[in-house]
Order: C-alpha cells, then structure tokens, then sequence
C-alpha cells in the first residue's frame, strides 16, 4: 500500500503589524474549506489514486489553528507518507499570507497548489496574470481556478501525487451543477473550534444581478445553480449526528434561489420531527415582497438575516448598478422582518463616487434613527481582483494598493474623486464610532424589548463583536474571534523576527486590555439589557424607526432631502462643466 498525506489549508490574513490573524476561537467557518472538504473526501472513497493508495486528508483552517509547515514536512516523512498542499478559498487578502505558507513547501519540492476567489477572479477578469500570481507561479505554485465540483479535483489530486502539477487550472467559464455533488462538510475537530460551533453550507450559487462591486458574478456566473433538498436534509442530518445545530447559509441571496419554498418546507418538516437548528441566512432587499418567504424562514430556524444594504443614497446605488436596491422600499421591509425575533445586520459601503465625509455622516444618522438594524456591518468601497470595478482601474493603470492583505474591505486602497484619503478614512471611523455608540446600542436594546423579541444574548454578542473588533484589532467582525493568538516566528515573509523580549510583553499588553475592554463594553451592555427588561414600561418605547407612521414620514422626508442634494450636485457639477 502508497500512502499519501493531503493537506487542505484555508489561510488566514496577515494584520498590519505583520502576523497572522488567529484566534483561539474563531467566529465563522470557511465554507470554502468544507465544500473542497467533501468534494476530496467523494475522491477519496472513489479511490481516485487506485485501490493501491491510501490517502489520508487533513483539514486546517488557520484563523483558529496554527499552520507549521515545517511540522507537517517531518511528520509526514516520519509516516512514509507523500505530501501534498492544496491551500483553499484563499481571498485576496489572504493570498500574501497563502503565498509564505507554500514557500518553505515549494522548497522541499513538495506540490502546492492555490484556489479560490483571487486567482479565480484574477484569471476570469484580467489579460494577463498581475504581479502577485507571477511571484507565486515563480516558486512553482500551482493555481486552481474556478469550482471543483464535477470530479476536477481528481485530475490535480493525480497530477499532484505524480508530483507534475500543471501551472493553472482553469474552470471559471464552466460552472458545474449543484444538485447531488459532494456536500460541504466540516468535521467536529474543526467546528469545536468556531465560537458557538457554528457549521456552515451552501445550497446555491451565481447571481443574476450587475453590482459592478461584486466578484461573484464573474467567478460563480450569472446563473444561478442549486442543490436540492434531499441535499438539504443530508447536511442537517450528518450535522446533527455530532451535535451541531448552528448554520451560516453561505448563499449571496438566498431568496434569489428557485427552489428556497421547497428548502425552507423541508426545514419545517425536520423541526417537525423535533430536530433543532438555526440559520443565518443572506438575502437581498426586495424578499419581503415575497408572499410566506418571511414567515417560513422563521418557521424553519432563521433567526439572523445579513442584507446588503450597500448605501441609502439612489444615485451611488445606480452608479454601482445595484438597481435592485429601492431607497424608498427600506422602511416596508425593515418592519415586515422585525416581526419576528431575527437579528438583522446590513452591509454599508463608505465611498461611492457621490460621498462626502459630511454626506456619509448624514446617512449614517438616518439609518440610526429611521430604520430598525440591529448592527450594521461598515466597508470601504473596495475593487476587489475579479469585479468589474478593479477591471476597470487596472485597464486604465489607476493607483490601487498593491498590498494584497488590504483587500478586506476594512483598508482604504484606492483614492476617492472627491475626499481626500485622511477625510475618507475618517469618515469610516467616525461612521463606526457614531452607529456603536454607547446611545445608539442602548436604542437597539430598547428596541429588541419594545419588539418582544427573545435575541437578548445574540443582540449583545453581536453589537459586542462588530463594536470592538475595528476598535481593538483593526478588523471585521466576521474575521474576528476570541483571544487573539500570535506567533513570534510567524511573520509576513520580508518582515523581521522580533526578539522575545519585545514581543512578548507586547503581544501580551495587547491580548489583556482587549480582552478587559471586550468585558467592560458586554458587561454595561447586558447591565443596560437587564435594567429594560426590568422596566414595566419597555414595551411602550417607540421610535422612528419602529413605529410605522413615524418611521413612514422620516423616510419620505429623507427621500425628499436625497432629491434636493442629488439635483443640486448635478447643477453645481453642470456649471463647472460650462467653466
């Protein structure tokens, strides 16, 4: 019997200082990894290398574990085993880090390979390969670009064993159906350690839409492909057969699916049978106007809904061509979800072409007061490798970073028309610190209460997380975790080894006061949750935001405001135009 040693490796970022972001908890899986997870371990009992070889497979995801190759290269030779790496969903931000990872691999002449959604959106946009992927190709990494599913791992699982892994794979332009293919699966090792041990999986993919900011488009496609709900049910039960029953639906916009009514039966009918789950799902702004859709989520285990808001001004959505997006439709749909007991949060992006510092300001003190989100998730307008907007600036040579971990939606990487980049950075974080306010979180609290709503832990859990993860580490909530871990020797490659004296105190001094500040900002939240839902008068408290007619006119009268504002750039724009 050959035995080989395959490796799956989801990378992480490096932080500004140079280290790995790594938690001793993280807070999301990788669907990325648990998708390749499955589509390898289909291979595996096909015996794609024979019945001759065994091939032992090993998951790591390096937001929550440490990723030592040198480890790795002794123990698989102790083992007699051949050793391959395939690094996986690795974003742009995470490709530098993917890159320092397959380095000392590539110099033990070990095969390595790269996927997801940089090369994949690189190589499905761009003429020619950027700089980043030529450095990479130079030390004989291998890309894979595209989805696996339909057996095309098998092709780089043989070539890599037979160590002859050609330079790229590329399956952008064939998407390959969903129904029936290998199911994301992550094990227990790897869920124990996600806070709450949260599992995640997807049931469609592509997008019919045309944001101009979106990679998915071009690297999913434009149609839509999904699994089906005997899919569905498999997952939920393999799921619950090592205890988990907490969800992400990775889904860009799960309403978007055909087939979400037959999905969302089949989830009542396993409650039904007194399975217990819940699920965070995506969805876009225009599901309300679905007859039932709210309604069944709910009933089948729903209880977070992310909605990409983008932006509250009609003509930056228009530039983005994020027409589906209706301004005066917000107020309707905020409401038809709050009620029920859901936890809503929205994406916002800072720095479309019409924004000012003072604009995104306003915008930002209009959705506090007028519509019912219970957090709200800030990124910098990014053109991420694989979307139309980055195209277009690398064909007309513009200035981008070309720092690839900045591309986390949480860096300034481009300049903007009209704010300077101090102004533009401060506006970010004045827009973050005004929406987590101390005052604003509490009218959230009051909300949930005057609501009826049952979220008391997940709304504190979750203003906690999106408030001190920018403050305290300079990242998104959704990449952050509990108890930051770092590694002396484990540096971006080009960076120096800090002594030990320097170092640990630092890394300690800076784990310790986030960690006392994270406590002080959860403890007088939940003192504030406490006291409200003491007071016999809570369910009297109303806002503009939760009261249909008060929330009905401040929207009208923002609407109105927009109208005024947008004209007037217009004519301002016209005049300078004229000289």
């Amino acid at each position: 019997m050959k035995n080989v040693h395959l490796y799956l490796i989801k990378p992480t970022r490096y932080d500004d200082d140079g280290y790995p972001i790594q938690w001793w908890r993280s807070m999301i899986p990788s669907n990325s990894l648990a998708c390749v997870a499955g589509i390898v371990q289909d291979a595996v009992e096909r015996q794609v290398l024979g019945d001759a070889v065994d091939i032992a497979v090993t998951m790591i995801d390096e937001t929550n574990e440490k990723v030592d190759p040198a480890a790795i290269i002794a123990r698989t030779a102790a083992g007699k085993r051949r050793l391959m790496v395939f690094l996986v969903g690795v974003q742009t931000n995470q490709f530098p880090r993917a890159v320092d990872i397959a380095r000392p691999f590539r110099a033990a002449g070990i095969p390595v390979c790269i996927g997801g959604f940089h090369v994949s959106g690189c190589l499905s946009m761009l003429k020619d390969l950027p700089p980043d992927l030529q450095e990479a190709q130079a030390l004989g990494i291998s890309f894979f670009a595209g989805e696996a599913e339909d057996h095309r791992i098998d092709e780089v699982i043989a070539d890599g064993y037979a160590g002859a892994l050609k330079p790229i794979y590329n399956h952008v332009r064939h998407t390959p159906n969903l129904a029936g293919a290998p199911l994301p699966m992550l094990g227990k090792r790897e869920i124990s350690r996600i806070f709450s041990s949260y599992s995640s999986f997807d049931l469609g993919r592509g997008c019919p839409f045309e944001c101009s900011f979106c990679t998915i488009i071009n690297v999913q496609g434009r149609k839509s492909r999904f699994r089906t709900p005997d899919d569905l049910e498999q997952i939920i039960r393999r799921n619950a057969a090592i205890g988990v029953t907490k969800f992400f639906l990775t889904d860009d916009n799960f309403v978007r699916n055909k087939h979400w009514e037959q999905f969302l039966d089949r989830l009542i009918a396993l409650k039904a049978e007194g399975l217990t789950f819940h699920i965070a799902i995506q969805v876009d702004t225009l599901a309300h106007k679905i007859p039932r859709f709210i309604e069944k989520c709910y009933r089948a285990g729903c209880d977070q809904v992310f909605i990409g808001l983008e932006n509250i001004n009609a003509d930056s959505l228009e530039a983005a061509k994020k027409r589906q997006n209706r301004v005066e439709d917000y107020r309707e749909m905020f409401l038809a979800w709050k009620k029920f007991p859901v936890v809503i949060t929205c994406g916002y992006i800072i720095g479309f072409p019409n924004d000012t510092k003072e604009s995104i300001l306003h915008d930002i003190e209009v959705i506090k007061n007028t519509f019912p989100i219970d957090t709200l998730y800030l990124n910098y307008l990014t053109p991420l490798p694989g979307s139309e907007d980055h195209k277009t600036l690398y064909e007309a040579g513009i200035w981008m970073d070309p720092d690839m971990s900045k591309y986390d939606l949480n860096h300034r990487v481009t300049h903007h028309p009209k704010m300077s980049d101090a102004e533009w950075e401060a506006a970010h974080l004045e827009a973050h610190r005004s929406f987590y306010s101390f005052e604003h979180m509490h009218r959230v609290i009051r909300r949930m209460a005057a609501l009826k709503s049952n979220k008391k832990l997940m709304t504190i859990n979750r203003l906690v997380g999106y408030r001190e993860a920018v403050r305290l580490e300079g990242c998104a909530k959704l990449e952050a975790g509990l108890v930051r871990l770092r590694h002396r020797r484990q540096r971006r490659h080009g960076m120096p080894i800090e002594s030990p004296l320097r170092f640990y105190p630092w890394h300690w001094f800076k784990t310790t006061s986030a960690l006392m500040r994270i406590l002080a900002t959860r403890t007088r939240l939940r003192y504030f949750m406490w006291k409200t839902l003491r007071d016999p008068k809570r369910f009297d408290y109303t806002d503009a935001a939760i009261s249909r007619s008060d929330s009905e006119q401040a929207v009208k009268g923002f609407l109105a405001e927009t109208r005024v504002t947008a004209y007037a750039a217009r004519r301002i724009g016209a005049v300078r135009a004229a000289g």
